[in-house]
């Protein structure tokens, strides 16, 4: 967390202390795909849709993929995915491993065929590839093969299947949240600053029923995403949490730590497409009163160009200006006074430190020889004992440290110094492992005993014939009461 950050307020008396999902040790890109669609479902539940109805709508449309592209999903799908993240969260959205995904009906020619073909002809439909093989001699003439076995193969193997639609057949009616906080829109806009005229990006987050600026960030377009999620955490501490996220295309929003950080904490998320009605108009015209009346005068050479300079200007814009004017959809009261008039309570977490664990991600790296590990292009020191493994790390993606669980306890990683090093003295090494042959005894074992006892021999060194064991040195202890009865 940055220097500049205040402390957060206490929260309003009629707050609400709600108790934060359990933190996720690791999500999967295909986990954060699933809670985006269902955070689509829930969204129009919000607004008082059937379920059916929510789901049609959201299965009739391609979703935005963070790690790019678009998908479609099945009501059937959008029904199960529901039902796994009311019963597990998060973690229920995680796929589950199956059995036999590398084996399949087909033959492996066929298989080859397949990849072939829809490589050079991705148009090209599966019948129209089966029909292809049987006249190449792939397939024989009487050979029957189900072109739903066909289409499952090459959707496992990542080929493309079929064009997307270009028919603008998405829900585009206009809407509105009926409480404060039910959803938040956010959005960036990239400015210049300063004399200069050095490049920043200001995130600005909105209410979509009082159309109030809560808060703005502002930092650079390299670390846009921390930005981001750093005035998500300060917004939170201020107004507690909202039910949806609205965010668009943009590169800090399809990070997977934003699709993480936004799940673990309760909350669902809404990602727009290019282009995608809702929410996109309400932010769009915001943009155009904030370049109009604040950001197109930041290129004055008396603006100061820094950070904190800038966020001062803009929090001052949102605070004392945009939320006291009256609104033309609010019926002419401000954003102010829609605010204070609803009487919806705010939700906060039950504790700061609860909120701050759900800003930390898991991921794993090896660590090298000399107990070093890489990261974005870093090097960090491990401590000793790590060397070989992979190590399970904690980020914060408010200042990107790094935390590394050694001895029981999360230590803290830093840049590996190599001058220090090298004027390091080195550490010495600890005592010799003792050598596992230790040579024999210097007495026989009660094993050794045991054994000459039963099976020594039959005479003694000098020809004679030994003493017989007494049968309390011999018999078990039942076999000693026996014989005594």
């Amino acid at each position: 967390m940055s220097s500049r950050e205040s402390k957060a307020p206490p929260p309003p008396d009629n707050a609400e202390q709600i108790a934060l999902p359990k933190a996720q040790v690791q999500v999967s890109s295909e986990a954060l795909f699933r809670y985006q669609v269902v955070s689509d479902v829930r969204s129009r539940r919000e607004r008082d849709e059937s379920l059916s109805d929510s789901v049609n709508q959201v299965a009739s449309r391609q979703h935005a993929v963070l790690t790019g592209g678009q998908r479609s999903v099945s009501k059937r799908t959008l029904y199960r995915w529901l039902s796994a993240f009311e019963s597990g969260g998060l973690a229920g959205l995680e796929p589950r491993a199956r059995s036999g995904q590398g084996t399949t009906a087909l033959s492996s020619d066929l298989v080859r065929f397949l990849q072939t073909t829809k490589q050079d002809d991705p148009k090209a439909s599966v019948p129209e590839v089966l029909r292809r093989a049987r006249e190449q001699g792939v397939l024989q003439r009487d050979e029957r093969v189900d072109r739903t076995t066909a289409y499952r193969v090459c959707a496992r193997l990542g080929l493309p299947l079929s064009q997307l639609s270009t028919k603008r057949d998405r829900d585009a009616r206009r809407f509105t949240y009926p409480h404060r906080m039910m959803m938040m829109l956010v959005d960036g806009k990239h400015f210049r600053a300063g004399a200069e005229r050095a490049r920043r990006v200001a995130f600005f987050f909105l209410d979509d029923c009082t159309r109030k600026g809560l808060h703005v960030v502002v930092g650079t377009k390299g670390e846009a995403t921390q930005v981001f999620l750093r005035g998500l955490y300060e917004l939170i501490l201020k107004y507690g949490l909202a039910v949806i996220i609205y965010l668009d295309n943009g590169p800090a929003f399809i990070a997977d730590d934003a699709g993480i950080v936004i799940g673990q904490s309760g909350m669902h998320l809404v990602l727009g497409t290019s282009g995608y009605p809702e929410g996109h108009g309400k932010v769009e015209r915001f943009n155009r009163t904030a370049l109009s009346t604040v950001l197109r005068a930041l290129t004055r050479p008396e603006v100061e160009p820094s950070a904190p300079a800038l966020e001062l200007r803009l929090q001052h814009f949102l605070h004392e200006q945009y939320n006291r004017r009256p609104h033309e959809s609010l019926d002419g009261q401000t954003p102010e006074q829609r605010w204070q008039a609803d009487s919806q309570p705010l939700r906060f977490p039950s504790s700061e430190t609860d909120l701050r664990e759900r800003f930390f991600v898991t991921e794993t790296r090896r660590v090298s020889n000399d107990h070093v590990i890489s990261f974005e292009g870093t090097a960090y020191e491990v401590p000793r004992g790590h060397a070989t493994t992979r190590a399970t790390l904690r980020r914060a993606v408010l200042d990107d440290s790094l935390y590394v669980l050694h001895q029981g306890q999360w230590t803290r990683l830093h840049p590996v110094d190599l001058t220090a090093n090298a004027y390091a003295r080195r550490a010495r090494p600890g005592a010799t492992a003792p050598d596992d042959d230790q040579g024999p005894p210097p007495v026989p074992t009660a094993a050794c005993h045991a054994f000459d006892r039963d099976f020594g021999p039959v005479v003694t060194t000098d020809g004679g014939c030994p003493e017989p064991a007494r049968v309390c040195d011999s018999a078990h202890p039942h076999q000693q009461e026996n014989q005594d009865e």
